[in-house]
């Protein structure tokens, strides 16, 4: 039993220097959305990833008008889901309008981009082929 005791304490100690919350045998990694939009609207758009694991990134991307979205197609499936403003999401010639709840799913290679928008703040979950 005491050495699944030090192991457990040394597992929780790597997690807490990493910033990941050991839950179980999982382990948890918070992060802050709302203090990544603020800094991207401030600096006025952008994209950063808050999260990669195995076959998945997440990312905060916000874009700011009159600056266009330059997004090329990704190899990868992605979906969007809206945090703040609003705007409408160009795939393969349909528009669909997204406003704050909405999401959309995107394939992998799809040409597609954000237009009519102030300022459009999206969480971008992507998978990544392992």
């Amino acid at each position: 039993m005491r050495g699944r005791r030090r192991a457990g304490a040394r597992r929780a100690a790597g997690a807490a220097a990493s910033g990941q919350v050991l839950v179980g045998r999982s382990r948890m990694h918070p992060f802050g959305v709302g203090s990544v939009v603020e800094r991207l609207r401030a600096a006025g758009g952008g994209y950063e990833v808050v999260h990669e694991s195995a076959g998945l990134e997440l990312g905060v991307y916000v874009l700011v008008a009159p600056e266009p979205d330059r997004q090329q197609p990704h190899d990868d499936d992605e979906v969007y889901v809206v945090l703040e403003g609003s705007g409408v999401l160009d795939v393969e010639g349909e528009s669909v309008p997204m406003n704050v709840g909405d999401a959309c799913f995107v394939p992998a290679g799809a040409d597609h981009r954000f237009s009519a928008y102030e300022q459009l703040a999206v969480l971008v979950l992507f998978e990544r082929k392992r």
